[in-house]
Formats: C-alpha cells, structure tokens, sequence
C-alpha cells in the first residue's frame, strides 16, 4: 500500500467545540470558577521552568493546609483520583501483603479491587450502602488477622454520601501496627479532613469535587512512616509511573541542591488551575469553606423535604457536600434529570449499583455550594415533578 492510498480518506470538517452552559450539581465534576480557567488558558510553560518550580512549591504549600498535615511528602498525582487511589495503593502494597478494606459502598469496592491488583490479600469488612463504616467490625478483623499490614477505607463515599469516622479507623489501625489508606476524594474540601490528627499514612483526593477544579489532578499526602517504607520495601512499585521514590525527584528534588529531574511531562496548565483553585480555598479560609458547604447543603434538604422527598443518609453521618434523595413514588429518575439538564441546564447525578432508578446524588461541592445555586436546584426540580 502506498503512502498516498493511506491518506484516501477525506478529511473530517469539524467546527470548534463550544460546551454547553451547565449548572453542575451532581456527583462531580462541579462548577469551576472562572477564575481558574482563564489561568488554565495562559501560555503553557515548561514543566522544569524555574517559575513552574516556585508555583509547584506555593502549590504543595497549600495542599498541606487544605489536607492538615505537615508531611513533606504532599503533591497532585498527574491524574484524576482513581490514580491517587492506584498510586496510594501500589506504593504502600507488597504481594502476599494482608490488607483489610472496609467496604461500604462502590469506592471501597474499589479500592479493595485495586488492592487485589497489586497482589494483596485482601480481607473485607462490610455495612450497608448510606451506613459509615464500623469500626467494630475492623477492629474485629485486625484482632483476627494479626498480620494485617494495611487497612483502608473511603472517608466520604461518593456514591452513597456517608461520612465514616476516619479518626477512630485510623487509630485502631495504629494500635494494631498497621497503616492506612485512605479515600478522601469527596471530603477534601469539603468537610473538615485532618491528615495529621487523625495519624493518616496514604491520603487521595481529586481536584474535581469541592476544590472545584476540572478533572485531572489526585492530590496525595504520604506520612513520614509511609515514605520510609516505600523508599525500602522488598520488591518494586509495579507502576514506574506511580512509584513514589522516583516521582520524588521531580516534586522535591535532591536532598542537598534542591535541584528537580525529570520524571514525566507534568500537566502544566493543569497545575496552573488547581493552584489558583487552592488559592481561593486558602483565602477564603478552610473553617468559612466547610461552613458554606454546611448552609448551602441545609438549604437543599429543607426543599427537598418541603416538596416531599427524604433523605438516605442520616443527620449524624451525612455529607453536606453529597446528598443521596430517595424518589418517592411516581417520581422517574430518567425523565426528571433528563428534563432538568436539557430544559433548565442543571446536571445532578443517578443512583448507582442496588440504588440505580431509586435516588439522586446532589453534589453541593465548591463552587456548587452558593445559596443561588441551591435556589435555581430547587426552584426547577418543583417545576419539573408539579
């Protein structure tokens, strides 16, 4: 075959993609200010560029504000957070490692697959799909398995909007010599998550939630414990992209010049949004962050309990920034978001796995979490169910 009869194909005639305005109040991504597109639209630079290095350090700086650690350790992953997840897993995993995972809803699923992957032997507690995890139940599982090297745990389940005692998970964990990972894809930012207190190993997240950044980005911190392990452990990281002791040569560089190799091509422009992303949590200031969420959230339960709808998730452990809605009778899942998204621009998201057709999942989630956002929410689903 010649090379003119490989391009016989005609040329496709594509105009530029225009998005749609959308009001995203589902289970991520959420709204991004503009703000931080117009930073991720300036001209790109390159990733070992003297000013990407001051802004990667200004960057990790806030990260351990907005996580609460002080560990050196602390940096986006270069891809949405089922990557933090993997690189969480498969730096602080070995094969034949005894690992419990705590499963109470589709993240902890998995994580617990994922941990598989890497080898372990995976040991599974498990609650009922809107229940916390138990720390009963693992503390029962870490005095049965005496080996047990790694427990983890999603602190916010994303699919179901139940917030689990990270604190007490984690504290049973050190008492039993084991570490933690630990699934904060959906809290970071949006209620209070405390890497240090709670005594935390591995921590993910993602930037599309409530740091209300596009998608892209798995914010990760590593305890001093966690990095000692990974920088000796016995056999490899199965992933060169993940491994934690070569990355580290880009986002911290030598341990006397400072100086930062390369490792891959970092998502500049990428970077560039989730630093001014951070940049406005840290201003307005994470106690004032996790309050709006809190108000904004109420507002939405009132409504929504006003119109005749409940919620799945009690009180005491539900998440202001994940609100799973059960449908009353005569209410159908597909034609109410399909009419909501294409008549009123609002995107909010389907239940999943036993609840698929059954309840919504409203993300009140950064930029998502205004009481004018909560108004438009309401006012068109009235419309729509009436």
């Amino acid at each position: 075959m010649s090379a003119n009869t490989a391009l016989m194909n005609e040329r496709p005639l594509v105009d530029m993609f225009h998005p749609p305005e959308r009001l995203l109040m589902g289970a991520g991504p959420s709204r991004v200010h503009e703000d931080v597109l117009k930073v991720m639209s300036q001209t790109t630079i390159g990733h070992l560029d003297p000013d990407m290095i001051t802004m990667m350090d200004q960057l990790k700086d806030m990260l351990r504000y907005i996580f609460q650690t002080s560990n050196n350790m602390t940096f986006p992953v270069s891809g949405p957070g089922s990557l933090g997840m993997e690189a969480c897993v498969n730096n602080m995993i070995e094969p034949g490692d005894e690992v419990i995972i705590a499963i109470n809803g589709v993240f902890g699923t998995r994580m617990a697959e994922v941990a598989r992957r890497a080898g372990a032997n995976v040991i599974i507690t498990e609650d009922d799909w809107g229940k916390a995890v138990d720390p009963n139940k693992v503390e029962k599982a870490l005095k049965s398995n005496p080996n047990v090297k790694i427990v983890g745990f999603v602190h916010a389940e994303t699919s179901t909007g139940a917030l689990s005692n990270a604190s007490e998970i984690c504290r049973l964990a050190k008492d039993n010599n084991a570490m933690t990972i630990v699934d904060t894809v959906t809290s970071l930012g949006g209620v209070p998550v405390n890497v240090d207190v709670w005594g935390a190993d591995s921590v993910y997240s993602g930037s599309q939630k409530c740091l209300s950044c596009p998608p892209g980005l798995s914010p990760v911190t590593f305890s001093d414990q966690a990095v000692n392990f990974i920088l000796n452990r016995e056999t490899p990281v199965q992933s060169w992209l993940l491994d934690l002791s070569l990355v580290t040569g880009y986002w911290q560089g030598d341990e006397k010049s400072g100086a930062r190799t390369y490792h891959h091509t970092a998502p500049v422009n990428a970077l560039m949004g989730l630093h001014e992303a951070l940049r406005k949590v840290v201003q307005e200031g994470l106690e004032n962050v996790w309050a709006r969420h809190k108000t904004v959230s109420d507002i939405i339960v009132s409504g929504m309990e006003e119109m005749g709808f409940s919620m799945l998730v009690e009180e005491s452990i539900r998440l202001p920034e994940l609100l799973t809605i059960k449908l009353p009778e005569g209410i159908d899942d597909g034609t109410i978001r399909s009419k909501l998204l294409n008549k009123y621009n609002i995107e909010i998201s389907a239940g999943l796995g036993a609840f698929a057709g059954k309840l919504w999942r409203i993300g009140v989630m950064g930029e998502g979490a205004r009481e004018e956002n909560a108004k438009k929410i309401l006012s068109a689903i009235k419309e729509c169910i009436n």
